[in-house]
């Protein structure tokens, strides 16, 4: 059975002793603080079940020690020991008041704070364990309820069977379990923020929170506040203070999507920031610490943006640490049935279940999808909507993917849409290699020879795209 942590902080040496022994009695470990400050020391070096927490004490009293406890995370915190990542997670443990001059304001300011509930003193150690029992329960629901949720969220999966798709999942399983920053790239609407979430769902920060940030939808002047937060009344009188994704993300992931649009200014903080691990909020001078695992995207070439002068080199291979690339769908064609099937199951409790006949399917696949697998998703959630029968035929599909089958772009046209050479060349060569194949019926060494290729220099070939 797990043992419950209690922490008494109470300035007289006796009511510690008298709440030590009740509670060790009754199985709870106990911990003592004499003073607030004593109190934020003990948190941030220990997870806490109950707190108990004189009012009246000199220094530190128990109402602004209260309001530290539970104010890291909003944006008012500042301690050395709020910096820790215990503090965080402390900051929701119930606390219980106790004063022996209490009064019905104390009481009340108490509870605006954040206070569990209120004892006055002398205490009835009865009214205590049944207190500190209920708390703890009540805190057992909470943890409970969003572990439950945590389940239930989608796993994120890697849809499809393609071979370019088995080896982005194969890279994610193997990336996953470390601490290696990651690099993700790929067009928009490819599934950037899937592999992300992919990645975290993997790793040994699953339990932490998941932060993503689109620095696309984000304006230049809020995007510093956006990522590092804010003090209190930094834009005029009545702002408030506002914690930023960095601390949201401490001891999880956070996730910078398109990171080729954030300004010089804004990539220069980044990296200090993933060089030490601390930062000031914006206003502030206090050194906040954070541990984050940063995942970016960018649907841009970075290296381009490099040559002009748009993107500091030192922060792109400050990230570049691990590079993963996601396919375009028109590179992945023969996933669309799998991708179909999912996107009505995530609607299967709000939207008509209806099915795609063969023939629409097959249409599907004919069509070139410069929108990626969003536009897929999005015409899936339409059709599940307006289609008129619970088959949806070629004739419920849009005119522009049906007019596809007629004016399907070659190969060559497909490889003219990227905008970089390098992705060009991938793309020409993956297709190439992969016609060849077929050609050949899978032989490694006629492939090898029609291509003019040696056979391990094949194999190694396949391997970098996808295709082994």
């Amino acid at each position: 059975m797990k043992q419950n942590t209690v922490l008494v902080v109470d300035d007289e040496d006796a009511i510690r002793a008298s709440l030590r022994g009740i509670l060790e009695d009754e199985n709870y470990q106990v911990l003592e603080a004499s003073s607030g400050e004593m109190a934020l020391d003990v948190l941030s070096h220990h997870m806490t079940s109950v707190i108990l927490l004189d009012i009246w004490m000199d220094g530190l009293d128990g109402l602004e020690t209260l309001r530290r406890i539970k104010s890291y995370g909003d944006g008012k915190g500042g301690t050395e020991g709020e910096r820790n990542g215990l503090r965080w997670h402390n900051r929701e443990t119930p606390v219980i008041m106790m004063s022996g001059h209490g009064t019905i304001h104390t009481a009340v300011a108490a509870t605006k704070i954040g206070a569990y509930d209120f004892l006055e003193k002398p205490l009835s150690l009865d009214r205590v364990l049944l207190l500190i029992e209920r708390a703890i329960r009540e805190l057992g629901l909470v943890r409970e309820n969003r572990e439950l949720k945590a389940r239930v969220e989608p796993d994120h999966p890697m849809i499809g069977q393609t071979p370019v798709v088995r080896h982005l999942d194969m890279q994610i399983r193997r990336v996953a379990p470390t601490e290696g920053w990651v690099l993700i790239t790929g067009e928009n609407g490819t599934g950037k923020e899937v592999a992300a979430r992919r990645i975290h769902k993997l790793s040994a920060r699953s339990e932490g929170p998941f932060v993503p940030v689109n620095s696309a939808a984000i304006s230049e002047k809020l995007i510093e506040t956006e990522l590092f937060g804010q003090e209190e009344g930094v834009f005029g009188p009545g702002s408030e203070a506002r914690i930023g994704r960095f601390e949201q993300g401490h001891q999880g992931t956070l996730f910078l999507d398109e990171i080729g649009d954030m300004s010089l200014n804004t990539q220069s903080r980044i990296l200090r920031i993933l060089q030490e691990r601390r930062f000031e909020r914006v206003g502030g001078s206090l050194q906040i610490q954070v541990d984050v695992r940063v995942i970016a995207a960018s649907n841009k070439n970075l290296e381009e943006l490099i040559a002009k002068g748009l993107f500091r080199a030192d922060l792109y291979y400050r990230l570049n640490v691990i590079p993963l690339h996601v396919p375009p769908l028109r590179e992945r064609l023969d996933d669309i049935p799998m991708l179909v099937d999912h996107f009505i199951q995530a609607h299967s409790h709000d939207l008509p279940q209806r099915q795609f006949a063969a023939e629409a399917l097959a249409c599907l696949k004919q069509y070139h999808w410069p929108g990626n697998v969003r536009e897929l998703k999005n015409l899936v959630e339409r059709l599940l909507i307006m289609a008129s029968g619970p088959v949806i035929q070629v004739s419920d599909l849009p005119e522009f993917v049906v007019g596809s089958r007629h004016q399907r772009p070659s190969m060559m046209d497909s490889v003219l849409e990227h905008d970089d050479i390098r992705t060009a060349r991938e793309a020409f060569e993956r297709a190439y290699i992969q016609r060849q194949l077929e050609k050949h019926q899978g032989n490694i060494s006629r492939t090898a020879e029609a291509v003019g290729m040696e056979r391990s220099a094949l194999h190694r070939k396949l391997k970098s795209l996808g295709l082994a």
